[in-house]
C-alpha cells in the first residue's frame, strides 16, 4: 500500500556569504536597514516537505505517493520523481505560476535569513486525493491553509490514517484548528519548540494531547526524540553522524523513516531509531536529496549505532 504525503514541493537556492551578518547589520539602525551580501557559493536543490519524505521514503524501499502543486518551472522536479520511480500521479501543475521557491543565505556562524515564495503551493486546496490509489497511510504537513484542511478532511472521511505535523504552518491556524486536526489524525509529529507553541495555543498540555491519538512524536534535535504512546515515553537516543555538513531537510529525513516504521508495523523504539538515524545519514549532506544510502547500508548501520537489526 502506499503512503500518501501532502506538502510542499519546492525548490531551495542555498547561498553562503563567507562572513557574518553581525558585522554588517547594525542593531540601532535596522530602521532603515539596506545592506547587501555577495554570495559566491550558490545551490539549488529539490526540497519541499513532500519531495524530501518521498524521497527518503523511496529509499528504505517504501511506496510514497507525494501530493503537492509545482508551476510553470516544475518540470525538472517531474523528470526526477520519474528517474526514482516515484508515483507523481498525485501532482497538480498550477499554469501561470511557480513552483513554491525557498531562498536561503548563511552566514559563517550558520545563522540564516531566509524568504519564501510559496507560488503554486497557494493552490493545494485544489489537488484531489486520487481515488485509484491503494493508500495506507498518509502525512498531513505544511502547505496552503486550505489545502491542509481539504485533505485531513478527505482522509477523515476515507477512513485514512494518517500523521498530522503542522512544522511551519501551524501560524496559519488557530487552537481550534489545530486540535480539528488532531482530533481526525492518529499519530502527531513536532520539535520540541513546536510542541510548546501547540500547547500555548491550543491551551492543551502535551498529556492530554496525548489521549485522543496513538502517539505523539517530538523530536530535540541533537538530543534525539520522544514518542509518547500508550501512556508511555519511548526515549529515542541520537544516531551518530559521521560528520555534519547541513541540517536542511533533517526533519523531513526522520519523517520519512518513521512513515516507513509505521507502514511496517514497527514497535515505536525501532520506528523511532530508523527515523533517527535517517536524519543521521542527511544531516552528512548537502540539501535535501543527496544523500545515497542503500536499503542494506540503512540496515548495517542501524546494528553498528543500536546493537540490534531493524528488520
Amino acid at each position: 500500500m502506499k503512503t500518501l504525503i501532502c506538502g510542499s514541493i519546492a525548490y531551495d537556492s542555498i547561498m553562503v556569504f563567507q562572513g557574518r551578518f553581525k558585522e554588517h547589520i547594525l542593531p540601532d539602525q535596522v530602521h532603515i536597514l539596506n545592506v547587501s551580501f555577495l554570495v559566491p557559493t550558490l545551490r539549488k536543490e529539490f526540497g519541499g516537505i513532500a519531495g524530501n519524505i518521498a524521497y527518503n521514503l523511496k529509499l528504505l524501499g517504501g511506496t510514497p505517493l507525494p501530493m503537492g502543486t509545482l508551476g510553470d518551472d516544475g518540470l525538472p522536479y517531474l523528470e526526477r520523481f520519474d528517474a526514482l520511480a516515484i508515483d507523481r500521479r498525485a501532482v497538480l501543475l498550477v499554469p501561470g505560476t511557480h513552483t513554491a521557491q525557498a531562498f536561503i543565505t548563511t552566514d559563517l556562524d550558520d545563522n540564516q535569513i531566509s524568504a519564501f515564495h510559496p507560488g503554486a503551493m497557494e493552490h493545494s486546496s485544489a489537488n484531489r486525493i486520487p481515488q485509484d490509489a491503494d493508500i495506507g497511510l498518509a502525512l498531513v504537513g505544511p502547505e496552503g491553509r486550505d489545502g491542509m484542511l481539504a485533505h485531513a478532511r478527505a482522509l477523515s472521511e476515507r477512513g485514512i490514517p494518517f500523521l498530522f505535523d503542522p512544522g511551519q504552518a501551524m501560524p496559519l491556524f488557530s487552537g481550534e484548528e489545530l486540535l480539528w486536526f488532531v482530533e481526525r489524525a492518529r499519530y502527531v509529529a513536532m520539535n520540541d519548540y513546536e510542541a510548546r507553541l501547540f500547547a500555548a495555543r491550543t491551551g492543551r498540555d502535551l498529556d492530554a494531547l496525548c489521549h485522543g491519538i496513538e502517539a505523539l512524536v517530538i523530536t530535540h534535535g541533537a538530543q534525539g526524540s520522544e514518542i509518547r504512546t500508550g501512556g508511555r515515553t519511548v526515549t529515542i537516543p541520537p544516531a551518530p553522524a559521521a560528520t555534519i555538513v547541513d541540517p536542511t531537510g533533517c526533519g523531513d529525513a526522520f519523517r520519512g523513516g518513521l512513515l516507513y516504521g509505521i507502514a511496517q508495523g514497527l514497535d515505536w523504539e525501532t520506528a523511532g531509531r530508523l527515523a533517527s538515524l535517517m536524519g543521521a545519514v542527511k544531516i552528512e549532506h548537502n540539501g535535501g536529496q543527496k544523500h545515497t544510502p542503500t536499503r542494506d547500508q540503512v540496515e548495517t548501520r542501524f546494528a553498528e549505532a543500536f546493537g540490534y537489526r531493524p528488520w
